[in-house]
C-alpha cells in the first residue's frame, strides 16, 4: 500500500480493500498476478494441467494482496495465490500445492519459493539449480518445508 506522509493514497486503499481474498468463485486455487508475467502464466497452466480448478486475477501490483493476506514481505514473490485457507507464494511445486489442498495442516499459513530459481515450476530451464520450499507458521517462524 502506498503511504504519503502518512496517509495511505485513496487509489492504494480502494484496490486493497476491494481484492478478493477466497476462491469462492467455486476454484481451488485463486491466483493474483500481473498482465504481463509469463512465468506466472506457465505456473498457472501447470496447475491446470494437473486438474485444479483455477481462477487469475489480474492486478497492476500484487503487494497490496500479499499484505491483505499477511504474506511476510521477505517471502514476497512475483504472483500470489490463495489455496483453501493458504497463501502461496511464487513458484511453488505443484505437488506441494495439491498437498495443501489434501492434508491442510493446522500449523502452515502459507509456502513460498523465494525468487525464480531455474527449474522451479514456471521456469523450465536445462539447468535446474537446488531450492527450497519455504514454510511460513502460524507461530510466524519460517522453516524449509522441502527442498527440491
Amino acid at each position: 500500500m502506498t503511504v504519503l506522509g502518512g496517509f495511505v493514497s485513496a487509489a492504494a486503499l480502494a484496490l486493497w480493500l476491494t481484492i478478493p481474498t477466497s476462491t469462492a468463485e467455486a476454484a481451488d486455487v485463486l491466483v493474483y498476478k500481473t498482465p504481463t508475467c509469463g512465468c506466472c502464466k506457465k505456473w498457472v497452466e501447470l496447475l491446470r494441467d494437473t486438474g485444479v480448478e483455477v481462477n487469475v486475477v489480474s492486478v497492476p501490483d500484487t503487494r497490496p494482496v500479499q499484505s491483505r493476506l499477511g504474506v511476510p514481505r521477505q517471502l514476497g514473490s512475483c504472483h500470489t495465490a490463495v489455496v483453501g485457507d493458504y497463501w502461496v507464494e511464487g513458484h511453488v511445486p505443484i505437488d506441494l500445492v495439491r498437498k495443501l489442498l489434501t492434508e491442510k495442516p493446522k500449523n502452515i499459513r502459507g509456502l513460498a519459493v523465494r525468487g525464480m530459481p531455474p527449474g522451479s515450476p514456471g521456469m523450465e530451464s536445462p539447468n535446474p539449480v537446488p531450492y527450497d520450499v519455504l514454510a511460513y507458521g502460524t507461530d510466524e517462524k519460517i522453516t524449509i518445508y522441502s527442498k527440491r
